[in-house]
């Protein structure tokens, strides 16, 4: 066919490019104590911006995985078939130690590394980074029964992809599931009925079901269960150590919103077999460290969400004219981008400020104790601001971002998986309250962290000290959570931004999520604000 127009005004696709170049994210490794690993972190995102790796993550998104229940003669064989570029995201994360290496590595700043490199390969896929960061949190609950953990840390830890079914003490590396949602029960997992029976050698047999088991082609999982002494953690193995499988029986897989390159199936235990991991009755507690850090790279990968999102809205604007004006220049839309950054920093600083936090933590009480209380206050905000996030850079590239070719309606589809997967909002917002109740030297040391920005800006000092009048008075404060939450969120970022941000950034925070110089919607910025500056640390460099 003849061609009857020219095209012209169109955006060329974002290739080539570091995602790594992220002025926020390597201020923080330098300051966080992992500018050791800024080379690594480079060569990931520019592995991540290559047009290569990017079709990889198209198509594995394109060609969601599909379940075999059984082979061709009717032998269960419970296996779920993926894209072979799956496996290719995998073997880089794994390669490059984003999920459990840093445990095993004795340098300052390994948690800070991982969260890095973790925040910038998300970007390209997001549903792979569902296992990764379930081998990365199930060490801490692994090392209650050192025996285990002295087999399987080793291997867990090992910078070896090693897809396939067999035993896990035969392969190369080991990729780590987690199965505790019940139908019944959802985040209440004390209502689980599962049961574990001892077997009298050590190991338990698992009967029941779990409603949602996210990558269900792990080697090995954590799983809940009740036994004679109350609800209780154990390790399952796909594959026993004679070679046989064992006894977990995939249902079906989850037709979710988003998360597509990645499965998610309900399953049946029919007698699985299980070694206790921790202390009988004590399951809860036991696998709390798996949830806490699983909650850590939700709020990391609600930040890389906002940073794709903002970075691609800038970059459509940047290049497309509207009215004989680049779109970025119109003082309507650079109000828009600018708003859009701002809250992309102040995600990608907390969560560097808390992945610093993990590093400390084991060697200082008042870092074990701020990560405590700030983990579950910023999983509440970050997480839930990322839909509304996506959904503003989404529109920024009008009907283009609406079709599935820009990227766009991919990221808006996994833009609330964060805010619901580890305990969604009220949960987060409910465990808060419970750990300032719990452990008070918690809200000490998060008020201590707010009170070394103090005297910098006045606007964040007033906001500081709301939040110190509302912590004077819990009286109907289950009802009030979330309101407080958000107010500790807030003032968080504020305090970090004033500290450690870019100046206008922070003062264009300070404005409007502390002064309420703000409207409802994105793109309400006040005047002052230097959106020049702003949208120049946020547009790519091609």
């Amino acid at each position: 066919m003849p061609a009857t127009h020219d095209v012209t005004n169109q955006v060329p696709q974002l290739t080539g490019h570091d995602v790594a170049d992220d002025p926020t994210l390597l201020a923080a490794l330098t300051r966080e104590g992992a500018d050791w690993a800024a080379d690594e972190v480079h060569e990931l995102g520019a592995l991540a911006g290559s047009e290569r790796v990017q079709e990889w993550g198209r198509l594995a998104n394109e060609n969601p995985p599909a379940l075999r229940t059984h082979d061709r003669v009717g032998h269960r064989i419970d296996e779920v078939e993926f894209h072979p570029h799956w496996h290719d995201l995998m073997d880089v994360a794994v390669s490059h130690g984003l999920h459990a290496a840093p445990w095993r590595d004795s340098r300052p700043g390994a948690h800070v590394a991982r969260a890095a490199k973790f925040y910038v390969w998300s970007q390209n896929e997001a549903g792979h980074t569902c296992p990764i960061s379930m081998t990365y949190s199930a060490v801490p609950t692994l090392r209650h029964s050192p025996e285990l953990a002295d087999v399987y840390e080793p291997l867990l830890a090992a910078r070896e992809y090693d897809y396939g079914l067999r035993v896990p003490t035969g392969k190369r590396g080991l990729i780590a599931g987690m199965s505790m949602t019940e139908k019944q029960g959802g985040s209440d997992v004390r209502a689980n009925t599962t049961t574990a029976t001892p077997a009298g050698d050590g190991t338990y047999a698992l009967t029941g079901h779990k409603w949602f088991t996210s990558a269900p082609m792990s080697d090995v999982f954590l799983t809940l269960a009740q036994t004679p002494g109350g609800l209780s953690c154990f390790l399952l193995p796909r594959v026993l150590p004679d070679g046989s499988r064992n006894a977990i029986h995939l249902q079906r897989l989850k037709d979710k919103l988003g998360n597509k390159s990645n499965a998610s199936a309900e399953i049946e235990y029919d007698g699985a077999i299980g070694w206790l991991v921790g202390e009988e009755g004590r399951g809860v507690r036991t696998i709390i460290e798996m949830v806490s850090n699983t909650r850590l790279d939700c709020v990391i990968g609600g930040a890389a969400g906002m940073r794709y999102g903002t970075v691609r809205a800038a970059h459509h604007a940047r290049h497309r004219s509207t009215f004989g004006t680049r779109l970025a220049d119109h003082p309507a839309m650079a109000n828009v981008l600018a708003d859009l950054a701002v809250e992309s920093e102040a995600a990608t600083l907390v969560a560097m400020r808390l992945a610093g936090a993990s590093d400390r933590a084991a060697a200082d009480d008042g870092e074990a104790a701020f990560r405590r209380l700030a983990l579950a206050v910023t999983k509440y905000w970050v997480c839930k601001r990322a839909p509304a996030h996506a959904a503003e850079a989404l529109e920024c590239l009008g009907g283009n971002g609406y079709v599935e070719e820009s990227g766009m309606p991919r990221l808006f589809r996994e833009s609330p998986l964060s805010s619901i997967w580890e305990g969604s909002g009220n949960v987060a917002a409910l465990d808060t309250l419970r750990a300032m109740a719990k452990q008070p030297d918690s809200v000490e040391a998060l008020v201590a962290e707010l009170d070394a920005a103090s005297g910098v800006d006045g606007r964040l000092d007033e906001a500081i000290a709301g939040v110190r009048k509302e912590l004077a008075d819990l009286s109907d404060v289950e009802y009030r959570a979330r309101r407080l939450v958000e107010r500790l969120a807030l003032v968080l970022q504020g305090s970090l931004l004033v500290r450690h941000g870019d100046e206008a950034v922070a003062d264009a925070f300070c404005a409007s999520r502390l002064a309420g110089d703000w409207g409802a919607a994105f793109g309400t910025l006040p005047t002052g604000v230097d959106t020049t500056r702003i949208l120049t640390r946020i547009t790519p460099t091609e």
